[in-house]
């Protein structure tokens, strides 16, 4: 890696680590977006309200494989009894990394941007110790924040945005969830470019970094 790149994966996970969003592209040769990235422990109203206006994309919850696993969370291609769930292929990868959708029991609809902080917020609280979570007591499917579950083996195993945001929540010594929202273009509807993501994190004071370089060094 060059000095650069490891300067902008080190800008990154200590921007993580002190509660602030990053944003991470993929790849080009993937799904060629940049996400916009908090830990799900630090989202509020605020971050949701920048996630839905700056981003635009899905908001969602990505979480270890290994938390997933604790509040036993599918995939949901596997729960799917209807022919729509059959020959599920991705241009971009093999699977999809979707599991349920839910809010959290003490929100109202669920949709509101406090609502759903809160829904996000307590999965990155519980994600410090899973096992201590009767997930269907404080949670309820379905509901209006995507659940993500990422691969066993992380990068090793898949390069979505998934993994690359809990191997940096790891990386950052943070509970292993992430919120992952893809950051749309206004003005043709389309992911918004590396170039455009760019000038959007300098703009703003935030860190930008590549996923390649993130497997680099994270994988």
């Amino acid at each position: 890696m060059s000095q650069q790149s490891n300067a902008a994966v080190d800008a990154a996970i200590a921007a993580y680590r002190r509660g602030e969003p990053i944003l991470v592209h993929d790849a080009a040769d993937r799904e060629g977006e940049t996400d916009l990235i908090y830990p799900a422990h630090a989202v509020d109203a605020d971050a949701v309200a920048r996630l839905r206006n700056d981003a635009g994309g899905l908001i969602c919850v990505a979480l270890s494989d290994e938390v997933a696993a604790a509040w036993s969370l599918p995939f949901m291609q596997e729960q799917l009894d209807h022919p729509a769930a059959a020959d599920h292929e991705l241009a971009y990868d093999e699977r999809s990394s979707f599991s349920l959708t839910v809010n959290h029991r003490d929100t109202f609809t669920g949709i509101t941007d406090a609502d759903r902080a809160l829904t996000i917020s307590r999965l990155g609280e519980s994600a410090r110790a899973p096992d201590t979570l009767e997930f269907a007591a404080d949670f309820r499917a379905p509901g209006h924040v995507h659940l993500l579950r990422a691969a066993p083996e992380l990068l090793g195993d898949r390069q979505g945005h998934t993994e690359l945001a809990v191997a940096l929540a790891i990386a950052a010594d943070r509970p292993p969830a992430a919120v992952v929202c893809e950051m749309l273009d206004d003005e043709t509807g389309e992911a918004l470019s590396p170039a455009d993501a760019r000038t959007y994190a300098d703009r703003n004071g935030l860190a930008y970094v590549e996923g390649a370089d993130l497997i680099a060094r994270l994988a």
